[in-house]
């Protein structure tokens, strides 16, 4: 079996990984122009690379990572049960290391949506209009490892006008008897005047070792289309995630982006890029990470506003506690077409911790001249005030400063509207909150 050797590098043994295993696998003929894309981006990339600065990545590509296609083994009913992820009322979809399950899945009607595996999907209309073409998707490192690499994952197409009218929960489950890189990879695409929410969970299945999950979603979001996405990463400890969102929206579309990282993984990556490619479109983006012992949790977001009249809104929040690391990085473009643009962004992050660390950077980049813009941070602690108040009506300092903290972090689950998702989210925001 291939692997990864300690005295050799990632970016060295790919070439010889790639040509064994994945130069003819599938119906997809762009896999070796990717691999030359990912090695003349550097690589794995390091501290040196400007969207990489405050996150080491390096150290989780050696000690003999697997690199190979993986097996797929046999989950049952009651492994799927055992990992507490299920909602209720809702569609599903089994994912084991990458590959649909029909057994375990519950599918919505299909004369609404279609569904199948992605290694399944290549002669799909859809599939050859959208697949690897979203703009940026050349820029980032991880999505041109997966797009040379990945095995299988998820076609989703919703027929114009259909309203799906349950939510579709997406259940990724990853099983390996040792360290091993996956390359799952999703395509969506929610077609005119077509509505669709979407909630992503993931969970490891007896992992021996750490793995490292490297997922790619291309979405296309088409005209006066609704496309709701919620990701609650909960995974344990054995995961480490790089999760790559790529969303297309064209006139009229609306999209709302939920995520909510509440894990015991080390470390999260999220990489969400949106372009507003057509006028009157609509974006909201919401998300939530609590941080505790040494996790490292890393948003990275970008917006392009390429045309007329949009609108984007953003808030981000984070629970900084221990000896935790918090990155976020969100850049808004107002190209030189898209006047009368109304762009919002705000990433606001309670240290409750003296030796817990944030790093926060909002960006705006404008080259029109009639817009509405506007971006902003802060880094604080529990007010004392609020606390005094609080205190001053019996409330014990412990149960203030809980109290203050949960106030911070459920103005935003206030904003879901799937009542599982938000008690779910919550419900874990404070076990991490009252341990």
């Amino acid at each position: 079996m291939t692997t990864v050797t300690r005295n050799i590098s990632f970016n060295e043994a790919l070439p010889a990984l790639f040509s064994a295993q994945f130069s003819a696998n599938g119906w997809f003929d762009g896999r070796e122009a990717a691999l030359k894309q990912f090695l003349a981006l550097g690589g794995i990339p390091t501290v040196k690379t400007e969207d990489w600065k405050y996150t080491n990545v390096v150290s989780f590509f050696k000690n003999d990572l697997q690199v190979t296609l993986p097996e797929v083994p046999e989950v049952t009913a009651a492994q799927l049960e055992a990992t507490g992820l299920i909602l209720p009322d809702t569609f599903r979809l089994v994912l084991v290391n990458g590959v649909l399950q029909p057994h375990l899945s519950q599918l919505p009607p299909a004369s609404q949506v279609t569904i199948s595996k992605l290694s399944e999907a290549g002669s799909q209309p859809a599939v050859e209009l959208y697949f690897n073409q979203s703009p940026r998707i050349g820029e980032h490192h991880f999505a041109q490892l997966n797009s040379a690499l990945f095995n299988d994952g998820l076609f989703i197409e919703v027929k114009a006008k259909a309203q799906v009218e349950l939510p579709v929960q997406i259940i990724h489950l990853y099983a390996a008897g040792q360290a091993r890189l996956f390359n799952p990879r999703h395509l969506v695409v929610v077609n005119e005047g077509a509505a669709l929410q979407i909630v992503e969970s993931a969970a490891g299945i007896g992992l021996a070792d750490k793995v490292v999950i490297n997922s790619v979603m291309e979405s296309v979001v088409a005209e006066r289309a609704q496309f709701s996405q919620y990701q609650l990463q909960t995974g344990g400890n054995n995961l480490r995630t790089i999760n790559q969102n790529l969303v297309e929206q064209k006139g009229k579309s609306v999209y709302n982006n939920y995520t909510f990282t509440l894990t015991e993984s080390e470390f999260v990556r999220n990489n969400l890029n949106i372009s507003l490619d057509e006028e009157r479109t609509e974006t909201h983006m919401y998300g939530f990470y609590i941080a505790a012992g040494g996790q490292l949790i890393d948003n990275h977001t970008s917006v392009d506003h390429r045309m007329p009249n949009c609108e984007s809104n953003e808030l981000y929040r984070g629970v900084l506690m221990d000896k935790s690391t918090g990155v976020f990085n969100g850049k808004i473009y107002v190209h030189e077409d898209a006047q009368k643009t109304n762009a919002f962004q705000q990433n606001n992050n309670l240290v409750i911790s003296p030796e817990a660390t944030i790093f926060t950077k909002p960006q705006l980049e404008i080259f029109a001249d009639d817009v509405k813009c506007s971006h902003g941070c802060t880094i604080g602690q529990v007010s004392e005030d609020a606390l005094f108040y609080l205190r001053a009506r019996g409330i014990g300092e412990a149960e203030a400063r809980n109290l203050l903290v949960k106030a911070f972090a459920f103005d935003i689950t206030a904003k879901v509207n799937i009542p599982a998702v938000r008690k779910q989210v919550e419900q874990l925001a404070s076990q991490y909150l009252n341990a």
